[in-house]
């Protein structure tokens, strides 16, 4: 017999009940019972499918991947078209073909007709029109290297090659390459479209004079908030490789009475005055905690009294973890080295610690998009 150490705390019943129903799942002869039972024989199969998408995620990722390689939704987009002719287009082996079109039709990207042609599926439609999506695609290859090792990644990760992938973005020093500015602005002004309108639709702007986004890029989401308010004024402030591009679009979109650029970098040099509601849109995430406290501070400090704060990126689920927070953007950054992906309390603290008010968390309606918290000082 074994005495119980004193010591050791006794197990709480949530924790005891934990345990009996790990145990009981995990055990063998429970799962063959189970799968006679027409209750539980469903909940086993979806078990079991779900388990086996996680094994098959990489496989699927890349027949995605080739997907917008190959260009199909380009060579699909006006007619279904059989292995032979795809093959002409794509210069694929036929045979191989036919599998990646098997594989696309299995994922919903491609669909197989009845006479033996393919043809876009739903998602494979829907992909083109996605701003930024085919190009994020494309660039996950070096997520993808990154991770090829995961127990070395999460066990260290030091070296990995996207947090080389935008390196002036994020605080190097020297002077930026023209080729990946141009790059990364191209980038992330086509995904930006998606998440501009996404926060819009849960943003009232109604009252707000002249809005300032930080890190705004060659402004995508001023560009969305000026069309949609037309009585707003511009600023933006981001770093000087990307004010010829900003000033390009502004130009383009007849906003350039309306907009004022300041180069810079919120790390050194000041913000903006004028401004009654200042944007941070996809910036904290990029950032650690000391940068993030830094930048809020001076936010604040910013703007005037009942002035708003407006942040929309990606979000942890916190203590209900997302497939796209948590399995997807807090990897993401993990890759990137410069941020994390936070929940939507912990920006709520890091405001409050700035000393905003009126802290309020959005539930948008494309969480995968953005999340969305404001606040304002008083």
């Amino acid at each position: 017999m074994t005495l119980a150490d004193p010591d050791t705390p006794r197990p709480s019943l949530k924790d005891r009940f934990y345990a009996w129903r790990t145990a009981l799942i995990g055990s063998r002869s429970f799962q063959k019972r189970a799968a006679r039972l027409p209750i539980a024989k469903t909940v086993a199969r979806k078990d079991g499918e779900a388990l086996f998408d996680l094994v098959a995620g990489f496989v699927h990722s890349q027949v995605l991947m080739a997907f917008v390689q190959f260009d199909m939704p380009h060579h699909l987009a006006g007619q279904p078209r059989t292995l032979s002719d795809l093959a002409q287009r794509t210069g694929l082996p036929e045979l191989r073909l036919q599998r990646l079109a098997q594989a696309a039709s299995a994922l919903g990207l491609m669909s197989r007709q009845s006479d033996g042609r393919y043809a876009l599926g739903r998602l494979g439609a829907a992909l083109p029109v996605i701003p930024g999506l085919q190009q994020m695609i494309r660039h996950h290859d070096v997520l993808y290297r990154d991770l090829s090792d995961p127990v070395t990644f999460f066990r260290d990760g030091t070296d990995t090659e996207l947090a080389q992938f935008w390196p002036y973005v994020f605080g190097a020093t020297g002077e930026a390459d023209p080729e990946v500015a141009a790059t990364y602005s191209e980038l992330m002004a086509d995904s930006q479209t998606l998440v501009a309108e996404e926060a819009l639709a849960h943003l009232d702007l109604s009252k707000t004079n002249t809005l300032l986004d930080v890190g705004g890029g060659t402004g995508v989401f001023l560009t969305a908030a000026a069309h949609a308010n037309p009585h707003l004024k511009l600023q933006l402030f981001d770093l000087p490789e990307v004010v010829d591009p900003a000033t390009a679009r502004f130009q383009r979109e007849g906003l350039a009475d309306r907009a004022t650029i300041t180069g810079g970098s919120f790390r050194g040099d000041p913000l903006p005055k004028g401004a009654d509601t200042i944007s941070l849109v996809r910036v904290l995430y990029d950032h650690a905690d000391e940068t993030v406290e830094a930048l809020l501070q001076k936010v604040h400090d910013t703007l005037p009294e009942n002035g708003r704060i407006i942040i929309a990126e990606p979000m942890s689920g916190g203590s209900q973890p997302t497939r796209a927070g948590d399995a997807y953007f807090g990897i993401y950054c993990m890759a990137m080295q410069t941020g994390r992906a936070r929940s939507a309390d912990e920006i709520a603290a890091h405001l409050q610690a700035a000393g905003f008010a009126e802290v309020r968390k959005v539930k948008t309606s494309r969480p995968f998009v953005t999340g969305l918290v404001h606040a304002r000082k008083l």
